[in-house]
């Protein structure tokens, strides 16, 4: 109700300001109205403004609200990978993630390429947090298209971190979760 009251009175002034705070409800505030935003318009500036800001989104749930709605929405419109390559290659975990979840809007779409390259380099990360977002994002792929979830898992499955095999296998089969985990 406060994004939908104060969407279109907000500033990027205000919007800064709000991403600035020490208080993490009013930074996840300032990102649903940036979503709500990019939705209406499209505008590059939210982009913009959401990627001077990754300091700011640095918490799992401010990434998985509104890293696909943006930054997803946005690699759709323009194919461009660089924002989403400079994030993954950063070595900051919640620019990382903001990477993978990205990946949500487009794999609805039905594609993988670009996700299966992030999921493929991030193999080796060191974070739990990166472990779920990889195995979420496969999970989600395998939704749309269990030959890519089952072609990825047949070739890692061996040298994935545990947790990333679990969530990627969560909604397969009990047959099939039983292959991948031994």
């Amino acid at each position: 109700s406060i994004v939908k009251k104060y969407c279109d009175k907000t500033t990027t002034a205000q919007l800064q300001e709000m991403l600035d705070s020490p208080y993490h409800e009013i930074r996840l505030c300032a990102l649903l109205i940036m979503v709500s935003l990019y939705e209406k318009n499209n505008d590059v500036n939210i982009v913009n403004l959401y990627i001077k800001n990754v300091k700011n989104i640095n918490n799992w749930d401010l990434v998985d609200l509104s890293a696909h709605k943006i930054i997803g929405k946005h690699y759709l419109k323009t194919h461009d990978r660089a924002i989403i390559e400079n994030l993954a290659k950063s070595g900051h975990l919640w620019s990382e993630r903001i990477a993978v979840v990205s990946q949500w809007s487009v794999v609805k779409t039905g594609e993988f390429e670009l996700l299966l390259e992030l999921c493929e380099n991030f193999l080796t990360h060191k974070h739990d947090l990166m472990h779920k977002a990889t195995g979420w994002m496969l999970r989600e792929a395998g939704k749309k298209d269990e030959k890519v979830l089952l072609n990825f898992l047949d070739k890692y499955s061996k040298v994935m971190p545990r947790t990333m095999l679990r969530y990627s296998i969560e909604k397969l089969t009990p047959q099939q979760r039983k292959f991948y985990m031994s």
